[in-house]
């Protein structure tokens, strides 16, 4: 389940002290959510000493920084037993070339009790030979290592690296009623007060959702082919056809990527209004969507809490189901049945 940053630093340190410290985490979440502020107090964590705006005391002992304080830039951490790698190409994708040099970092000889650190930033835009590079190491990991990849599209990575690796989706970053958000909690209100808690309820919903994927899909698909029109002007008569034929690829992957990426924004929106129905239900503040309170409270009056909470869970095993290769359409109706029938 989603959690803050600050919450999965919290059980991330809890296991570190018991000895119990995961190989690799995979950290997943919206821009803004957080994703390097946490690999970056992970690092700290490990090592206390890493270079800090608080210096030396007057001994020339390096000062004690708390945990809970604000660390530096995850790129400002980079040294000798801290590789930070990124996309840096123009294609913006990270070759197999800089995933051996990681490789190779981690498998040098280091102090004992210093632990090494991979991070890997955008890690989504591994391409296949990075990718299958990186799983080798994902399968053999070096001693006292610790791996972190961070992205906000984790659908694009290999199912094989997302299962080595322990994840922490994070909540937060972009504000739900960007991107389509608000549009979509109309659209939500406005079905739900025609009718809530029926399979008739539950399917005009689900067709409500279904028109908001099929819209971020064609705006996806758009900008791909725009972008990629661009680059057949320019390029056309300086490169060859194989790498036109490469850019098509490419650009089909990101539309791709970009629509999953849109998908997530409107699951969050989904997971929020129905939470808020929870808080309203046993009167709790913070709402997501505090203009339609009023609406909540008439649909509360006729769910307990117990069966709000099932109604979470099925939107929390949709969000399980659509990271692997199911058939998104039959996901999607069966849950929204689950979860608003």
């Amino acid at each position: 389940m989603a959690s803050s940053a600050d919450s999965a630093f919290e059980w991330i340190a809890s296991a570190h002290r018991r000895g119990r410290l995961a190989h690799a985490f995979l950290i997943s979440g919206a821009r803004g959510s957080g994703k390097e502020r946490l690999a970056a107090q992970v690092v700290r964590m490990l090592d206390p000493a890493v270079a800090d705006d608080s210096g030396n005391d007057l001994f020339g002992e390096p000062v004690a920084v708390p945990l809970d304080a604000d660390p530096p830039p995850l790129d400002e951490l980079r040294g000798e037993w801290v590789r930070i790698l990124r996309p840096v190409k123009k294609s913006r994708v990270i070759g197999v070339d800089e995933i051996r040099e990681l490789e190779h970092a981690l498998h040098l000889s280091a102090p004992r009790g210093v632990f090494k650190v991979g991070v890997i930033a955008s890690a989504d835009r591994m391409n296949e030979n990075a990718a299958n590079a990186f799983l080798k190491t994902l399968e053999e990991p070096p001693p006292d290592t610790l791996l972190m990849l961070l992205t906000e599209q984790v659908q694009r990575l290999l199912p094989t690296i997302r299962s080595r690796c322990v994840q922490v989706p994070l909540t937060g970053g972009s504000p739900l009623m960007d991107h389509g958000g608000a549009e979509l909690v109309a659209a939500l209100n406005h079905a739900a007060v025609r009718g809530f808690g029926t399979p008739v309820a539950a399917m005009h919903l689900k067709s409500v959702f279904s028109e908001f994927l099929a819209r971020a899909k064609d705006a996806a698909d758009a900008a791909a082919k725009a972008a990629e029109k661009e680059e057949i002007a320019a390029y056309k008569d300086s490169t060859d056809g194989a790498w036109l034929k490469e850019r098509e690829d490419f650009h089909k992957a990101a539309a791709h990527a970009e629509y999953l990426q849109a998908r997530s924004r409107l699951l969050d929106v989904l997971m929020s209004w129905m939470a808020d129905l929870l808080r309203v239900r046993v009167g709790a503040g913070g709402l997501d969507f505090a203009d339609s309170a009023a609406m909540f409270a008439k649909i509360a009056e006729g769910e307990s809490s117990e069966r709000l909470i099932q109604r979470i869970r099925a939107l929390e095993s949709l969000r399980r189901t659509l990271e692997t290769n199911a058939f998104e359409p039959l996901a999607i109706e069966v849950a929204f049945l689950k979860a608003y029938g």
